[in-house]
This record gives C-alpha cells, sequence and structure tokens, in this order.
C-alpha cells in the first residue's frame, strides 16, 4: 500500500498544481461578485499562448529550453488576461448574463485556438521540444515518509504555486484591497456608500482570474500534455468543482483541488500501477467525473458563496 502511495503522490501534486491556480483565479473573480464559468476557455488560450511562444522559441534558441519555457508561461498570464477582458467588459459594462459569458469564452477559446495551431502547423497539434524536468529537492527528499511523497519528482512551479496560494490568503483576509474585493462580492451597495469603485474591483478580480487560469493552462502544458491539442481534459471545469468544494476559501481550495488531483491520477495513471491494473478502465476513467458530482451535491447545501456573485451591479454611473 505504502509503495502505491509513494509512487501515485507526486502525480497526484502534478495534475493538482494547474487546478489549483486557475481555482484560485476564479476565487477571485467570484470574491469580486462576478460568476466566472469560463476558466476551461482561458486554460486553452494559456495553453495555446505558451505553447505558440515556447514552439517558436525553442527552435530559435535550442540551447535555451528552461528559458523558453519561463518565458512561455509569462505570455500564458498576459494572454489569460488579455481574453478575460472580454468576460469583464460583457458582465460588468454590459450587463451581460454572466453564465452565458462565460459559456461564450468556452466556446471562442476552443475553436479559436484549435483554427490558429491548424494554420500554424498544419494541424491542431502544437508539440514541445520539451517541458520542465522534474527534480528532488536536494536534503528534503531523504526526509522518511514526507521526502519521497512531496519533495521528489517536484517542479519548480509546484512551489511558486504554493507560495501564490499563501499569499492569496493573506492578501483576502489581512489587506485593504482584499476586504474591498470581498466587499465587492457581498454587498456591492455598501461598498459603493463607502467609496469603494466596484467595477474597478470586478475588473480587478475578473484580470487576476484570467492570468491565473492562463497560467494553469500554461503549466499544464508544460507539465502533464506535452503539445497542445485544443484542450486542458476539462480541468477549467473540475477547477470549478474545487472552488465550491473548497467553500471559495484558498486553503480550502488547495484541500478540494488536492483531493480532485488524487481521483485524476488514478484515472490517468491506473494501467501502470500494478495495484490498480485489476480495475476495468472505464470505470477509472469515470471516476474524477463521480467524484465531482457528488462532493458538489454533498457540500451544495451548505454553500457559503459570495451573496452578490453573478448579480449585476448597476451603481448609474457611466
Amino acid at each position: 500500500m505504502w509503495i502505491t502511495i509513494q509512487q501515485i503522490f507526486p502525480y497526484a501534486i502534478m495534475f493538482t498544481i494547474p487546478l489549483l491556480i486557475t481555482a484560485l483565479g476564479g476565487l477571485f473573480s467570484e470574491r469580486s461578485g462576478v460568476v466566472n464559468i469560463g476558466l476551461e476557455g482561458l486554460m486553452v488560450i494559456g495553453s495555446f499562448a505558451s505553447a505558440f511562444t515556447m514552439y517558436k522559441l525553442q527552435t530559435a534558441w535550442p540551447d535555451h529550453q528552461i528559458a523558453s519555457i519561463w518565458i512561455g508561461l509569462l505570455v500564458a498570464i498576459a494572454a489569460g488576461t488579455v481574453f478575460s477582458l472580454l468576460h469583464a467588459f460583457a458582465s460588468i459594462h454590459l450587463s451581460a448574463n454572466q453564465v452565458i459569458s462565460g459559456t461564450a469564452i468556452n466556446m471562442i477559446a476552443g475553436a479559436l485556438t484549435v483554427f490558429l495551431s491548424r494554420n500554424i502547423t498544419g494541424s491542431g497539434n502544437i508539440r514541445l521540444a520539451g517541458g520542465f524536468p522534474p527534480f528532488d529537492v536536494w536534503g528534503l527528499s531523504d526526509i522518511p515518509i514526507l521526502g519521497p511523497l512531496l519533495f521528489t519528482k517536484t517542479y519548480w512551479t509546484t512551489w511558486i504555486i504554493l507560495l501564490i496560494v499563501l499569499l492569496s490568503s493573506l492578501i483576502l483576509r489581512k489587506t485593504a484591497f482584499g476586504l474591498r474585493l470581498r466587499s465587492c462580492g457581498e454587498y456591492p451597495q455598501a461598498a459603493e456608500a463607502a467609496g469603494v469603485n466596484v467595477r474597478k474591483m470586478r475588473y480587478i478580480g475578473v484580470l487576476i482570474s484570467g492570468a491565473f487560469a492562463g497560467l494553469g493552462g500554461g503549466i499544464h502544458l508544460v507539465t502533464i500534455a506535452g503539445e497542445f491539442t485544443g484542450t486542458v481534459s476539462g480541468l477549467g471545469f473540475l477547477a470549478l468543482a474545487a472552488l465550491i468544494f473548497g467553500q471559495w476559501r484558498p486553503i480550502g481550495i488547495l484541500a478540494a483541488t488536492l483531493f480532485f488531483g488524487f481521483a485524476s491520477t488514478v484515472a490517468n495513471v491506473s494501467q501502470v500501477i500494478p495495484a490498480f491494473a485489476s480495475f476495468p478502465p472505464i470505470i477509472l476513467k469515470v471516476f474524477p467525473y463521480v467524484i465531482t458530482l457528488i462532493a458538489l451535491v454533498l457540500f451544495s447545501k451548505t454553500s457559503q458563496a459570495p451573496k452578490a456573485a453573478g448579480e449585476v451591479f448597476d451603481s448609474g454611473k457611466r
């Protein structure tokens, strides 16, 4: 049993990290009062932007593969931010239905990126020369029990994202910015009466969600997929489920995404782990989605969503 857990855990963390940063982006958006179900599309945009950037840079600079990956991730953040402006403008300025706007983002992103990648490479795929190499943390990987679980076959992006989660928790709970953002998602009229620019805070929340979702798409590309195929395998929707499961709190989201990361790992690496080889593959493939549905049903009645999330706010100022 211990050997099975030791085999699974590094893969589970690898699946968790893109889920975690994307769900965290959704948290900032919904805490500001804007529901963003376009996280899947924003991840696809980030994945495409980073894949295209790395494809070009790795061809031009074959001796600078790692630098190309970091630049690609920065481009993914920028692309996700810019694309999320569409959702922000439609939801905040045009008072559009936020669910419909997010759905449009998902549809546009998938079609646009596949169209562009086919024109760039002649197929719908963009294959990378290489992704991030995993490494063992020197010294820490030798710690009994925890070392093999947490500090082997790890990536730099893992530690960066965990740091972002910690900082996000502090920002939302301990800073004036976090208080203003949360007030816009709870009582926007009261926030405006206190002098908070609700529209501005909601724009910031949506743009942060776009940046984080784009980064999530880029990380999925360089640590899991290895090539852009026009999809991120539904991770954006799993991130939304993790956001609800985690009760709109950074640490809760961390626990929820780790749970979903394990479920996704069981589905994806089951055939190479002897302990799972006896299970029918179809059962293991649908396992993470069944777990997601069960989790949503169990936690729907105790939901602590921001009260004004999804509601149009019109201050009368244009």
